[in-house]
């Protein structure tokens, strides 16, 4: 029988390698952020230790939680954000790798509590609305079990929207910061990288005309297609 550090160590190596990779790509400060990587056979995932510095993260650091928010491998205490990374995997299908950063374009969005207009290819590139910003959390939210009701306001945020997580695979949490996913880790760390260039774009676009317009439709449909499209020729 393998042993449990032998049994987890390709989903602590991946989620090692996505939480490196955020630090590389400038989107994390000291400790903030994190990444975690789903195995969805195992139903555990692999999450960053909270509040070891990037720099000295090693693969046997990474813990292992359940759905159910149990520490299956690992000594130190998991992610603050654990809760919301679990509330996403159990509600996201599809979703194997989380991560949430504190880059400093996407949080001032969210701290100002507006969604992302699609000014531009870049963003048709990538997704053809808004992204999304949820609310300010509620007082009564706030004094129960924050970081499952972070979870639940992304996700009930995105069932009133009519979002699809598969299509629109970031999110701003109103007053906190940016968490994007994706089917593999490498994407869900695409994602942060995107998100943050899309933030600091429009931020400098409003700068240049408060009062810019959206992009015109055909022309978000136009990225979007020769990209995700079922004609799309896009790269190789």
């Amino acid at each position: 029988m393998p042993s449990p550090s032998s049994k987890y160590q390709q989903l602590q190596q991946a989620a090692l390698e996505a939480n490196l990779a955020l630090n590389q790509a400038g989107l994390v400060v000291a400790t903030f952020g994190n990444a975690s990587v789903f195995d969805p056979d195992k139903r555990v995932f692999a999450i960053k230790p909270s509040g070891v510095d990037y720099l000295s993260l090693t693969v046997d650091q990474i813990v292992i939680v359940d759905l159910e928010l149990n520490v299956i491998h690992g000594d130190l205490r998991p992610s603050s954000d654990t809760n919301t990374h679990a509330v996403l995997y159990q509600n996201f299908t599809g979703v194997h790798s989380i991560a949430h950063t504190h880059s400093t374009h996407a949080v001032a969005w969210a701290q100002a509590l507006r969604e992302i207009p699609v000014y531009g290819t870049t963003h048709a590139d990538h997704l053809t609305c808004a992204v999304p910003c949820t609310d300010l959390m509620a007082d009564e939210r706030i004094e129960g079990d924050y970081e499952i009701e972070t979870g639940n306001q992304i996700v009930e945020h995105f069932r009133r929207a009519s979002l699809s997580p598969s299509e629109v695979e970031m999110v701003l949490v109103g007053g906190h910061g940016p968490f994007t996913w994706g089917t593999s880790p490498q994407k869900a760390v695409y994602h942060s990288v995107v998100l943050e260039e899309i933030a600091r774009m429009a931020m400098l676009t409003e700068g240049i005309d408060p009062n810019v317009s959206p992009l015109k439709k055909s022309l978000i449909e136009k990225h979007w297609q020769r990209k995700h499209g079922k004609d799309a020729y896009y790269g190789q």
